[in-house]
């Protein structure tokens, strides 16, 4: 459902302005870095910045062009020779893509990508920003993708243009020595990129040239079977990227303005920004966390002010066009290395050193791969490995509770029957979930650390809130090798989940006794040892005892 706040008016209007002026120089470089010009940029930075203020979850979200989905962009328009209308119909598939995001719900589970996955694959793409624009910086248009432009180093360096580097390295100081009192009026990159126009007037170096003005036209989508599987991947690889840009901002909004986004209806939102954007020959964007900060600063609060920082864009399409024309390459290079030195994770690449060497290393690791491989093979690996690190830290402290034989118990009933009992038993408590991590390992931690001599071996559920079907089938073994070394199992807590997976081990073992506390498993496991309990005792009469 569509809602417009009107309450916050004025800041609103300001906080889009603003953001709208410094989307500008952004929206222009972006274009270009693309492969599809400048104008693609701002069509994208208004399409984007419209219909996902409009249709989002993010109130004071600024949404345009952004780094990493331009990263994307250019590889696709180097892998089909520059044919525009396929790659907006990639942009147009990634806004479905993302639309349908939205309504399966994948918002939630695009937040749980762990930190130096994303932290890797941010500065990979800044470096890449880095890296494509120091030919243009030294004078020369170097080919496409990063291993091009890093092959193609060596000739640029043998023909530098003093002139193109100069002035590319004298738009970068700008942008970022800009004086904070005048960034209130004129943005440091906007500064940057008049004072880097004017002074080119002077010099001869290449410039963007001819811009076409006036509104877009409609691009509908093309179909081509030979390139359909290219197509789809990028679209895909769009949609994730810029879900997970998109939602990373929306966070930064939330810290700022003290509210809580809805990550779903975002995806929406941005899906139906992206898939105006390809319509209308555009670029696809994501939620800019420079800008939005702009805005909030400025005063932005509801979705107006991302709707006002399309319109002023707009505006400037409609009558400056002819006036884009003479910015310099190398002025759009200088402002793209600040963007892609900002990208990069500053942060926490100062503060790795006191962190576990293992985060800090699978951060190098996604950054490599995207920057040498493709972006979507750094973030799923980045993701298993983070996830099976996680499983094997989660499995070693189960394993290290399991070690734990208690000489004594909290409870003076349960304790004073543990010391009556003195070697003959030996307690296994498990804690916390009881997954795959852990099961290969268990069984023969168990057979290690049973007590020598003991005739009960009790493993104690009672911490366990559920268990996998690995856990169980381990559990099958600890049994197996009790019985036969002429050992009573007994298992005790567990709740109706574990006792449901636990039914297997019933099934192989019929008569393994299973008692809902320590205390009931204690009393039977006393008669066991004297001789006064039967072996035989069922599983299920046990569990409802």
């Amino acid at each position: 459902m569509v809602k417009i706040n009107f309450s916050n008016l004025r800041g609103d209007f300001t906080g889009g302005l603003t953001a709208g002026i410094v989307a500008l120089p952004l929206a222009l470089a972006l274009g270009v870095a693309s492969g599809l010009g400048p104008m693609a940029g701002l069509y994208g930075a208004i399409a984007v910045g419209f219909f996902a203020a409009l249709f989002g979850g993010t109130p004071a979200q600024i949404s345009g062009p952004t780094g990493p989905m331009v990263v994307v962009l250019a590889g696709l328009f180097a892998s089909l020779s520059g044919d525009a209308s396929l790659i907006f119909t990639a942009v147009i598939l990634a806004g479905i893509f993302q639309i349908i995001f939205g309504f399966l719900g994948v918002g939630q589970y695009i937040r749980l990508v762990p930190y130096p996955v994303i932290s890797g694959f941010m500065s990979g793409i800044g470096a890449i920003i880095i890296i494509l624009q120091i030919g243009r910086l030294l004078g020369h248009e170097p080919p496409g993708g990063t291993i091009g432009a890093l092959s193609y180093l060596p000739t640029a360096l043998a023909d530098i243009n003093f002139a193109t580097l100069a002035l590319g390295l004298g738009t970068l100081v700008i942008a970022y020595k800009w004086p904070p009192q005048l960034g209130k009026f004129v943005p440091g990159a906007l500064a940057a990129l008049i004072i880097g126009t004017l002074v080119s007037l002077a010099l001869s170096v290449p410039v963007l040239g001819d811009i076409p003005t006036g509104l877009p036209s409609l691009h509908l989508p093309v179909f081509e079977q030979s390139k359909a599987l290219l197509i789809l991947e990028a679209a895909f690889i769009l949609a994730v990227l810029g879900a997970i840009d998109s939602l990373l901002t929306s966070l930064v909004a939330d810290n700022m303005t003290r509210t809580r986004h809805d990550s779903n209806k975002e995806l929406i939102g941005q899906g139906i920004g992206n898939t105006f954007a390809g319509l209308i020959g555009g670029i696809a964007g994501a939620g800019a966390t420079m800008r939005t900060v702009v805005n909030i600063r400025s005063g932005g609060k509801y979705n107006v002010s991302g709707m006002v920082h399309a319109l002023v864009l707009l505006a400037i399409v409609l009558g400056l066009s002819p006036l884009a024309a003479q910015i310099p390459h190398a002025v759009l290079a200088g402002i793209l290395v600040k963007v892609g030195l900002d990208i990069i994770d500053w942060s926490y690449l100062k503060r790795a050193h006191k962190g576990p060497r293992w985060d800090f290393g699978l951060m190098i690791m996604v950054l490599a791969l995207t920057v040498f491989v493709d972006l979507i093979t750094a973030v799923g690996v980045g993701v298993v490995f983070a996830a099976l690190a996680y499983v094997k830290q989660i499995a070693q402290l189960q394993i290290e509770e399991l070690k734990k034989i208690p000489e004594s118990l909290n409870d003076p009933k349960e304790n004073e029957l543990l010391e009556s009992l003195k070697d003959k038993v030996s307690i296994f408590s498990f804690g916390g979930p009881l997954s795959f991590g852990a099961a290969a390992d268990l069984g023969h931690h168990v057979r290690e650390r049973v007590k020598a001599g003991s005739k009960v071996t009790i493993l104690d559920f009672s911490r366990v809130p559920l268990m996998d079907v690995s856990a169980a089938m381990a559990v099958d073994t600890v049994t197996s090798d009790a019985l036969a070394a002429g050992r009573q199992l007994v298992i005790c807590g567990a709740n109706a989940a574990v006792n449901k997976v636990l039914e297997g081990v019933n099934e192989a073992h019929p008569g393994i006794p299973n008692f809902e506390t320590l205390h009931d498993a204690l009393l039977y496991a006393k008669k066991q040892v004297a001789g006064t309990e039967s072996k035989n005792t069922s599983f299920q009469a046990a569990s409802q005892s």
